[in-house]
């Protein structure tokens, strides 16, 4: 008995490696649905770590987990100054929690999105005077008329009435050119009331009328960028690469794979930006006016094939060349990195001055502990026990982290701090 249950063991582990093994070289594809394996009720769950030495253990808080259910694959949201959320479907859907309640009925609005490959209605922001002028602005990606897979990142706005629709709802901004595959598009209001766009193009599928990785490097190309735009969707006229022959006067920073989080630093006001990698080389980067951040040049990561260069992976076998800004910090493996907030709230005190990013592949909240300088001293993998593939961070206004899961099955996950007497 006991060596028949050694042999179920190690086929169990096989089956568990080849099924990770598959999850880490389809990252780009389109996911399954899965089931429901989140709780129906508030979890506890324990940050503290093993040290670097036996006996040794670093200190954390407890915290709670307290997810709001029924979405589907929700993918962005924001906070209204109420402490409301307005949250985004990928499959085209806003919706709304008012008072810690998911609404049920749908936003109205938004136009009608291409949701394929990743693509669909992706990030949501309030204008900076949305208090007086009500707008609020979504990126979404849109069907080509003549290419049937093929989809442009668009830029849109609407004036929210407060109750389920926008009203005077536009495009900005719509990509040059269309994709047919994994693309994202992230965004965030600079404190210069400029809006920073990354739009993503990981993949090197050479196709007449298609963008592909090698237009990262193209000024004349939206994609594979962050664009800098003015909040009517217009290009600055201070931008870098404004007048220069064949460039997009939009283009503010090239060499972006495909961004998954782009935030304000909130004491330096830098523009900080996270993206994935191909099999591993995830990086977070500091956007600069005007650089080059490598890609597909240079990657920490692989080719899904394994190879150190190839369709998938960047054409040159070093990480490193000049005239390439190296990112901040980088993961190998890939852990599929999505979304990105610092943490300055008062609930955590341990965890203040923190970076937290989410995991898609790697299904976990991983917090970047800093140093005193600002440097990346370790990091912490939290919410493994739930096996959730966390789409989006942000730290709410009550000082509180919110998530949301990448699931058929969504949820939007409160984190808490346990309290005495408060299970």
């Amino acid at each position: 008995m006991r060596s028949q249950r050694q042999k179920c063991s190690l086929l169990a582990l096989a089956a568990l490696g080849l099924a990770l093994g598959v999850v880490a070289v389809r990252a780009q594809q389109t996911a399954t649905p899965t089931r429901d394996t989140l709780p129906d009720g508030p979890v506890i769950l324990e940050s503290s770590r093993r040290g670097p030495g036996p006996g040794l253990t670093i200190p954390g808080p407890q915290f709670r987990v307290v997810p709001m259910k029924g979405l589907t694959q929700p993918y962005a949201l924001a906070f209204l100054p109420n402490g409301d959320m307005l949250i985004t479907e990928r499959a085209g859907r806003l919706r709304i929690v008012r008072k810690g309640v998911l609404d049920p009925q749908p936003i109205e609005g938004i136009p009608p999105v291409f949701h394929r490959q990743y693509k669909g209605l992706n990030d949501i922001a309030l204008h900076p005077q949305f208090a007086e002028n009500r707008w609020v602005y979504f990126t979404y990606y849109k069907q080509h008329p003549d290419k049937r897979d093929g989809g442009a990142a668009a830029l849109a706005r609407g004036r929210f009435d407060g109750n389920h629709a926008l009203t005077e709802v536009r495009d900005l901004f719509v990509t040059d050119g269309v994709t047919s595959g994994a693309s994202a598009a992230r965004f965030v209001f600079g404190r210069d009331g400029k809006i920073y766009l990354a739009v993503g193009i990981p993949t090197m599928n050479p196709r007449p009328g298609y963008a592909t990785s090698a237009d990262a490097q193209n000024p004349g190309s939206h994609f594979g960028k962050i664009l800098r735009l003015n909040d009517d969707g217009s290009a600055p006229s201070d931008n870098p690469f404004v007048g220069m022959r064949g460039a997009k006067p939009e283009v503010y920073a090239m060499g972006i794979r495909n961004a998954m989080g782009i935030i304000v630093h909130p004491e330096t006001g830098e523009i900080w930006e996270n993206e994935n990698g191909p099999q591993g080389g995830d990086e977070i980067n500091i956007i600069k006016r005007g650089l080059n951040y490598g890609w597909p040049v240079i990657s920490y990561g692989r080719a899904y094939t394994g190879e150190r260069t190839g369709t998938s992976g960047p054409s040159s076998d070093k990480p490193a060349a000049e005239g390439l800004e190296q990112p901040w910090i980088f993961w190998v493996p890939a852990i599929g990195i999505s979304g990105m907030t610092f943490y300055t709230g008062d609930a955590f005190p341990e965890w203040k001055g923190s970076i937290f990013v989410g995991a898609l592949v790697g299904t976990q909240l991983q917090r970047v502990v800093l140093n005193k300088d600002g440097l990346p001293i370790r990091r912490d993998p939290l919410l493994t026990e739930l096996k959730q593939r966390i789409r989006e961070v942000r730290q709410g206004p009550d000082g509180l982290l919110y998530l949301l899961t990448d699931e058929e099955t969504g949820a939007l996950l409160r984190i808490e701090p346990v309290t005495a007497g408060k299970n």
